[in-house]
């Protein structure tokens, strides 16, 4: 099978059959290489067979910073992850590493699907401009808090009197670590979020009792919010 890529760069976030996400970060330097970068992606991974060892889908996104690429790849299980880097990663990264010299890799964390829920009218059928990442830090492993977090914000978004236009959906997931949430949030475009952001309360919600206990929950040290534009989505074809 063939390396496909998709034609809106989107990867289906509720794919069955996931039984863990991986996302990393490559920081480029410049948007000229951010580019350049995903078409030797493309490239290595399109010239070659698909990967027959569990590896469902995977997609890359240029950050607005004009320096890092988000990788988030959608695996059956840990040793399907392995087993790639053991027979088949090194002659990919070596290609691209040949193209665009001077990646740094930051790193890889492992991720479940925990919640999803459509965000602002709920019209599924918009395509992203947007892909926010935010990431959520705790003081040390515990899954139960990592869960209560997250159901934390879906109160306040069902509880919000308002909601933001431009926000498409919001896919939460729980680290394996037990010490991260990442919450992949689709918009249909940079500017959306910006506006969200600028609204009353801190952050994209309104100034409600259930977003202060989000935003000052017990245990969290740290975290951020990048925004990336998808750019490219693959997964095996016929």
């Amino acid at each position: 099978m063939n390396a496909v890529a998709r034609p809106d760069a989107r990867p289906d976030l509720r794919r069955p059959g996931v039984g863990l996400v991986f996302a990393s970060t490559w920081r480029v330097g410049t948007p000229e290489r951010q580019r350049a970068t995903v078409d030797a992606i493309a490239k290595a991974w399109e010239s070659r067979d698909w990967p027959a060892v569990g590896l469902l889908s995977y997609s890359v996104y240029i950050g607005t910073d004009g320096d890092t690429l988000l990788h988030y790849s959608q695996w059956t299980d840990e040793e399907a992850y392995q087993e790639f880097v053991r027979t088949l990663r090194e002659d990919r990264n070596a290609e691209i590493d040949a193209a665009v010299p001077g990646i740094v890799r930051v790193g890889i964390d492992r991720y479940t699907l925990y919640r999803s829920t459509p965000l602002g009218d709920g019209n599924d059928a918009r395509i992203p401009g947007c892909v926010v990442i935010v990431d959520v830090e705790f003081d040390g492993p515990d899954a139960d808090r990592q869960r209560a977090w997250v159901d934390a914000v879906f109160e306040a978004l069902e509880t919000d009197p308002n909601s933001a236009p431009g926000g498409i959906s919001g896919h939460f997931h729980i680290g394996v670590d037990g010490t991260k949430v990442l919450n992949y949030a689709e918009w249909e475009s940079e500017q959306a979020h910006v506006e969200a952001l600028a609204g009353p309360g801190s952050g994209v919600g309104s100034a409600t009792p259930q977003w202060v206990r989000v935003q000052s929950y017990p245990g969290v040290t740290g975290g951020g919010v990048t925004r990336y534009t998808p750019a490219l989505s693959l997964s095996a074809g016929a």
